[in-house]
């Protein structure tokens, strides 16, 4: 069989707890060569999930004629600057998310891939739910008629100290922005894939609990083009976790409880049943492989640069 050769910049607790199990386990990768910025930490990580090589740094990473594509798994400031770097080097990119700090970032990102030929994917792994799958086929089907409103609560505390691993996401200047623009991505994306393109948007951005750099709470108001309109709710601040999507037509409607459990209750007329579509047990896995596929077929992954750019530009009207 033929293979994708790998090389993993960044390995912090997604990397480990997801990206590297799958470039290990796919039979059509070759997990080659990892860096990170504690690069005294990189060979135990290399060792733990079967990579050969350990680089001090991710310029020498990307450098590395046995590596074919780059994961970028590291915070957002640093995704256009290698993404360029790796594109410049004849390399393929999947670029964990948001795409950039901005849409220029992400403009330039893909014109640097495009030049040099090489793929470009960001890691919204939520599009390769079957949960969202089996949505979009409801919803394209009209068995809830005509979609009139939408709505995603995504909540999770966050209040880590500053000699936590992951206070620089609280940093404006290396994540770019708080929950809407760490998590709130994932769901924009999601809303895309289910409803089409976005023509409205208009967004309040607040730090209605911690004194931070970053908001801790966002509201986003979307309209779409296929008609419906759709509330985006984030925030670190709230004692309850939630992760809803919630789906209105004239019809019927659709209820998921918790998208990553993909379990969802549909509603029709008098009757109401609940089915169940389970995400792979590795949720980055099915994402890494289609970007696999991708490369190795000659074809455009199902996440290109042009979504993560699309995305970026939401988040900039939302911000405003």
């Amino acid at each position: 069989m033929k293979k994708l050769r790998w090389g993993l910049i960044g390995c912090g607790d997604i990397a480990k707890k997801r990206v590297a199990p799958a470039l290990r386990d796919l039979p059509n990768c070759d997990f080659v060569a990892v860096n990170r910025m504690q690069h005294e930490l990189a060979e135990p990580f290399a060792r733990e999930f079967g990579a050969r090589k350990w680089h001090r740094t991710w310029q020498e990473l990307i450098d590395d004629n046995e590596v074919d594509a780059i994961y970028i798994a590291t915070p957002v400031y640093l995704h256009c600057e290698q993404a360029i770097y790796a594109a410049h080097s004849g390399k393929h990119v999947l670029c964990e998310k948001p795409m950039g700090m901005d849409t220029l970032e992400c403009d330039r990102m893909i014109a640097a891939c495009r030049t040099s030929n090489v793929t470009l994917d960001v890691a919204y792994y939520r599009h390769f739910y079957p949960v969202i799958e089996r949505i979009k086929e409801i919803v394209d089907s009209g068995e809830i008629g005509k979609v009139v409103f939408a709505q995603i609560n995504a909540f999770e505390y966050f209040n880590p100290q500053p000699t936590e691993r992951r206070y620089w996401f609280l940093k404006k200047e290396l994540a770019g922005g708080g929950p809407m623009f760490d998590f709130g991505c994932h769901r924009i994306e999601a809303l895309m894939n289910i409803l089409g393109p976005i023509t409205f948007v208009h967004g309040f951005i607040d730090k209605l609990v911690f004194k931070r750099e970053v908001e801790d709470t966002g509201t986003a108001f979307f309209r779409f083009e296929s008609g419906p309109n759709a509330v985006l709710n984030v925030t670190h601040a709230t004692f309850e976790s939630q992760d809803t999507l919630d789906i209105f037509g004239t019809e019927g409607s659709i209820h998921v409880p918790l998208l990553n459990a993909g379990v969802m209750t549909i509603k029709t007329g008098s009757t109401e049943h609940t089915e169940t579509h389970l995400p792979h047990a590795n949720i980055h896995q099915p994402h890494i492989d289609d970007f696999t596929q991708a490369v190795l077929n000659g074809r455009e992954p199902a996440v290109g640069g042009d979504i993560g750019r699309e995305v970026n530009r939401i988040e900039e009207e939302i911000f405003k």
